[in-house]
């Protein structure tokens, strides 16, 4: 409703009826807005509406018409609803009224059929302002007869603003009859059978309220018309009470229960009889929303007691004025609520539990009733902790083991920590040997009434302590010193295992554990063979177990075997058991093989003057297998003294004929035999000019003396023992022997014929070269020159294949004589196949094909170390 429309008094005054200009017929005048529809409703500027379903139509007194003959006669306006389908709607609007005084809208009506059917509702609808059609205000409906009946609006809306009257029919469902209105007059005075409401004013409320509308209306007979508040929109409430004030006037309530912003909008009250209907004025539903903070209380200051805050009520939701700040806050944990009065934009609340959450928020009220809106938003916050009352009591033990201890205290509650956030700590610390000390707090479970301190270490002064803090503060029991009992004792350190082998004992010692846990009572060692390099030697046999008191660190491991890894564990005990082991692998050292007795015993068969034939036996393996036998020839010198062979020492470094005639060794090694050559005593030929191993067995010199040794070695890994006995003596000859040249003195005047021969080649290949090279330069040479040359060269050739074939059959008529024992050894080869000379051509058994010609240019003898080299040159 408009500004001016709230600003009019509550009600008007009936003014003196003044006729208005008269429009219409020359048979008589109305007021403006009224209509007989004699010129149709053109004339008295009535309006089709635009949106409807179908039109009203003009019946003329003047003109024939199509009606039934029972119809009445005269101009007036009419639907046929037969034409039209059951819900069409067809409107006719009168102009739009400003009404300064009562006005009495007169009206004629008809619902005919001839059957005697419903044709349909004739609604009279009243639109304000322009606004939206609401509900019709009155209505009639089913068959009324042939005559016409006349009918009143008593339309109270007042200055400045205007309505409009709508007649609007409704086809129902049957589809048979006529809906007709005639005279319309619009009259200046107030209506005799409808009542007239005085001014309805607006009514403002607080949402969450209950809104009553007072109606008051003057008329006769109206307490027994039906009576409701019409919203504009088109809700219709019913009317809550009826009282009469006096015989002519009478008040309606209507209440709405709870209203909310949604509920706001224009009201109107209607009366309505088969007489007529009265409508008032729309007045507003005004719904103001309680004020309600947009933003949550700021927080200034917090203590252990107290909470300062800003109430930030300045932004707000909902309608003012406000004439009332409160701050309400309660626990967030509690059901309690307090409410104070605040007129400062600041508040200090006091008398608060320390370390407590609460929640705080800010109402304020408007006037009226239900003025109070809404908390704000709250803000959530919580005082700080107060420091604890007082220092826990001593520490009970409840329990002592070696590695842990257990505590009890009594129960910490609110009352003694001030705080619902603090911290349990046992702080501990303890000294051991070897200048080792530890200190630590733990945290522990503040609830539980019982807490374990472990991973200590066992026969150990432990002190202990506890301490509990909040935030702001801490107190502190006094300590307890507690000692925690004894435990097994931890391993004995394996860097201290030491083991020193022998053949057949190992001597072990070690150290203390470095955690003994209490007291070392004894020291177990368990050992047992797990390997042997002898296959002889059973090592699946059960481990046996020796015993040391706790002052002995060490122990000899006799009767043990030779050439074997034993596996010890050690592990040390207290009176709480015994602890892990600690293992260490031993092996002990070989023995040298055991050689046939040979003392007594002639071990020579067969002897010549470059040779001599012993009888060798094979020897016993003692801890590791037989690896090599070793023949050593060592000559004998006159001013040399004798070895005896019982208490020798052996001939650990091997050593060629060759080596030991250019370094001047006593001794050689004839030959080397693998002991799988050996199974069985078998005869060995010394001097049978054979290479065995790469060792090279030359003829011995008739006119000196030797002494011939068997050795027997053993060897495994990074371990070598030998054990070796002299088996024969070969005296020097004192006839004089047949020729036989020296060896040394042989091979000497090979490697000269061999240098010679590379010599002459050398200078063969040269002399080519030049030829070729003059060839070139000097084309007129005859081609005889060339052969006279080349014969020259073959002669020279010829000379020399002759004397390498006489230095061949002197080499073997010296060596042709000679035996030995092992011809069918595959491992044995000649000197010569050593010295790579080629076999003889079954052509030409003479000619040499190959000569070794020594690189280094001096005098040597191949052999099996490789101290020379040789070139081979191919004729």
């Amino acid at each position: 409703m408009d500004t001016a429309v709230a600003a009019l008094p509550a009600f008007l005054a009936f003014l003196l009826l003044s006729p208005w200009p008269l429009l219409g017929s020359a048979q008589g005048q109305f007021s403006a807005g009224g209509c007989t529809f004699d010129d149709g409703p053109g004339a008295c500027d009535y309006h089709q509406d635009l949106y409807d379903d179908f039109e009203w139509v003009h019946v003329s007194a003047q003109e024939p018409h199509y009606l039934p003959p029972d119809m009445p006669q005269g101009s007036y306006m009419i639907v046929d609803s037969s034409n039209h389908d059951p819900g069409e709607k067809a409107r006719l609007q009168l102009p739009t009224m400003k009404e300064n005084d009562t006005h009495c809208i007169d009206f004629s009506y008809l619902l005919y059929s001839q059957k005697g059917l419903n044709p349909g509702t004739l609604n009279i609808l009243v639109r304000v302002n322009k606004g939206p059609l609401a509900n019709p205000i009155w209505n009639v409906t089913g068959f009324t007869g042939r005559d016409w009946l006349r009918a009143e609006l008593a339309v109270s809306t007042f200055w400045p603003n205007e309505y409009q009257v709508i007649f609007e029919a409704e086809v129902s469902g049957g589809r048979s009859g006529y809906i007709a209105i005639d005279d319309i007059q619009v009259l200046s005075y107030p209506c005799d059978k409808s009542p007239h409401f005085l001014r309805l004013g607006d009514v403002e409320v607080n949402a969450g309220q209950n809104a009553t509308f007072q109606c008051i209306a003057t008329g006769r007979d109206a307490v027994r018309n039906k009576l409701w508040l019409q919203r504009r929109n088109g809700e219709d409430i019913p009317v809550a009470q009826t009282k009469n004030i006096n015989h002519r006037r009478f008040a309606a309530s209507f209440r709405l229960q709870e209203v909310t912003k949604t509920d706001q909008d224009l009201y109107r009250c209607v009366t309505q009889s088969e007489l007529g209907s009265g409508v008032s004025n729309f007045a507003q539903l005004i719904v103001r929303e309680p004020p309600r903070p947009i933003a949550p209380p700021q927080l200034l200051g917090v203590g252990p007691t107290y909470l300062l805050i800003q109430l930030n009520a300045n932004s707000i939701i909902g309608d003012g004025p406000i004439i009332l700040k409160e701050v309400e806050y309660r626990m967030t944990s509690g059901s309690w609520t307090e409410t104070h009065a605040v007129n400062a934009p600041t508040y200090k609340l006091w008398h608060l539990d320390p370390d407590t959450e609460y929640e705080i928020r800010v109402l304020l009220t408007r006037p009226g009733e239900g003025g109070t809106g809404l908390p704000g938003p709250p803000l959530i916050t919580r005082t700080k902790c107060a420091e604890p009352m007082r220092t826990p009591k001593t520490l009970k033990i409840a329990e002592i083991q070696a590695r842990r201890i257990a505590v009890d205290w009594e129960s910490l509650g609110y009352n003694i920590t001030r705080c619902h956030t603090f911290n349990v700590t046992i702080c501990y610390h303890y000294f051991r040997g070897h200048n080792e000390s530890k200190a630590d707090c733990l945290d522990m479970d503040p609830k539980a009434p019982q807490h374990v301190v472990n991973h200590l270490p066992p026969y150990t002064n432990v002190s202990l302590k506890m301490i509990l803090t909040n935030p702001e503060g801490r107190k502190e029991s006094e300590e307890t010193i507690i000692q925690t009992d004894e435990d097994v004792p931890g391993p004995v350190p394996v860097n201290s295992l030491q083991g020193t082998s022998f053949e057949n004992k190992i001597f072990l010692n070690w150290k203390e554990p470095l955690d003994p846990n209490g007291i070392i009572t004894q020291y177990e060692v368990s050992y047992s063979s797990i390997r042997s390099f002898d296959p002889a030697v059973p090592v699946a046999g059960p481990p046996q177990t020796v015993s040391n008191l706790w002052n002995s660190t060490h122990h000899v491991f006799m009767h043990l075997h030779p050439g074997t890894t034993y596996q010890f564990f050690i592990r040390a005990s207290t009176v709480k058991g015994f602890g892990p082991a600690t293992g260490i692998n031993v092996t002990t050292n070989i023995s040298a093989p055991t050689l046939p007795d040979y003392e007594g015993v002639d071990a020579s068969l067969n002897e010549t003057a470059t040779t001599i034939t012993v009888l060798l036996r094979p020897a016993q393996a003692k801890g590791a297998p037989i690896s090599a036998y070793q023949i050593v020839v060592e000559e004998l010198h006159p001013h040399r003294t004798k070895r005896e062979a019982g208490a020798m020492e052996c001939y650990q470094v091997p050593v060629t004929y060759q080596s030991a005639m250019s370094g001047g060794a006593p001794y050689y090694f004839a030959a080397e035999l693998p002991p799988g050559n050996l199974p069985e005593p078998a005869p060995f030929t010394v001097g049978d000019n054979r290479t065995y191993q790469g060792f090279w067995n030359p003829p011995l010199a008739p006119r000196k003396g030797y002494n011939i040794y068997f050795q027997a070695m053993s060897s495994v890994e990074k371990e070598t023992k030998t054990q070796c006995v002299r088996i024969a003596t070969k005296a020097a000859a004192t006839e004089e022997p047949e020729v036989i040249p020296d060896p040394a003195k042989q091979t000497d005047r090979v490697v000269k014929i061999a240098g010679i021969s590379a010599g002459i080649l050398v200078f063969i290949l040269l002399l080519l070269v030049v030829v070729l090279i003059v060839k070139k330069r000097r084309s007129y040479y005859s081609y005889s020159y060339y052969l006279k040359l080349a014969k020259k060269r073959k002669d020279a050739m010829g000379n020399t294949r002759q004397e390498m074939t006489h230095m061949v059959n002197a080499m073997d008529r010296s060596y042709a004589d000679q035996s030995t024992l092992h011809a069918e050894d595959p491992l044995s080869i000649t000197f010569m196949d050593q010295h790579n000379f080629s076999p003889r051509l079954p052509n030409d058994p003479l000619v040499p094909t190959a000569v070794l010609v020594p690189i280094t240019g001096r005098k040597n003898v191949y052999h099996g170390d490789n101290n020379s080299f040789f070139a081979i040159s191919y004729l």
